[in-house]
């Protein structure tokens, strides 16, 4: 099956705090990873680095064939040229957990700026795109509303379709139900699962664990920057798992049950 993503020994600091140390997994076409383990332990740090809004620190990542960035032998990070990170780029789309949709575009132009400005595309091309999308997110009434007329699961769903306009190869969820209410969350949740069921490749940070559970190909369990253990759901959320990833779980699921 083809690699899609190959992340080998990435690390980062800044300055003299290490948040990420030696993380290394690879993503299959089709696969979808979800990453889980308590605040702060370097998952969202993790994607910025893939998505190239941080610099790593050491390591080599490869997307689709591409290498974005490898480590000379003085340890030295090298970044391929402008021209290969623009190609790297248009390969991957990343959904926020806060939205960042333009509050002064339109829903349809907030979809359309990027294929138009980005990709080349005709605006004619790009709308048709956009309400193809809009349909599938059920807000194909939406798109001359503005992002403060909807509601935050709406707005999530208006940024999910932003990402998809580009055709990314991978699409990467950074706890995408982090601000919403319970309520709105199956929104969101239920488009992930139709995407993976079409067979998007998606990375997806979140605290949704029965998601996780249900909709991965493989869990990553993370904490203090290093993978901790990494499995099939049944592993990591069975008898199988390490002590530690139990440990999480169960104070997760406490928490959980303290909140209903």
């Amino acid at each position: 099956m083809a690699s899609m993503l190959e992340v080998k020994n990435l690390s980062k600091n800044f300055g003299d705090l290490s948040v990420l140390k030696d993380i290394s997994f690879s993503v299959n076409k089709g696969d979808v990873i979800a990453v889980i383990g308590p605040s702060g332990s370097g998952k969202s740090t993790l994607l910025r680095c893939i998505n190239q809004l941080e610099k790593a620190s050491g390591g080599e990542v490869v997307v689709c064939g591409k290498t974005m960035f490898s480590t000379d032998e003085s340890g030295k990070v090298v970044y391929a040229p402008a021209a290969d990170l623009r190609e790297i780029r248009l390969k991957i789309g990343l959904v926020f957990q806060n939205f960042n949709l333009f509050p002064h575009f339109s829903v349809l132009r907030n979809i359309t700026e990027a294929p138009v400005r980005v990709l080349k595309k005709s605006r004619e091309e790009a709308e048709k795109t956009a309400r193809e999308l809009l349909e599938k997110m059920g807000l194909e009434s939406k798109e001359n509303a503005y992002p403060c007329e909807l509601s935050g699961g709406q707005q999530q769903r208006v940024s999910i379709a932003r990402a998809m306009a580009l055709s990314p190869e991978i699409l990467f969820f950074d706890e995408p139900t982090s601000a919403l209410d319970p309520e709105l969350t199956g929104e969101i949740l239920k488009v992930i699962r139709q995407l993976a069921a079409e067979g998007m490749t998606m990375v997806i940070v979140t605290h949704e664990m029965e998601f996780a559970r249900d909709v991965a190909d493989r869990v990553i369990f993370m904490e203090h920057g290093v993978i901790v253990e990494e499995g099939a759901p049944q592993q990591l959320f069975g008898s199988d798992a390490s002590e530690r990833t139990k440990q999480f779980l169960q104070r997760f699921n406490s928490g959980k049950e303290a909140q209903d």
